[in-house]
């Protein structure tokens, strides 16, 4: 693998894991507050995707 791909990766989990955190809370906060059914399914998808592609990047970024 060069670098650059290095680079990019590097800089796309901590995002992920940003966004997780903040649709996750999104999401609880949605619930809790009662608050229209689809915000809260977009904010769980949301969610979900971040999870999922961090599993996916993992696994094919993994040394062995």
């Amino acid at each position: 693998m060069s670098d650059d791909t290095d680079d990019r990766g590097g800089m796309l989990r901590p995002v992920l894991w940003l966004l997780l955190i903040v649709s996750a809370a999104a999401n609880a906060t949605a619930s809790a507050a009662g608050a229209n059914v689809l915000a809260g399914i977009g904010f769980g998808l949301v969610t979900l995707a971040c999870a999922a592609t961090l599993v996916v990047h993992h696994y094919r970024h993994r040394r062995q």
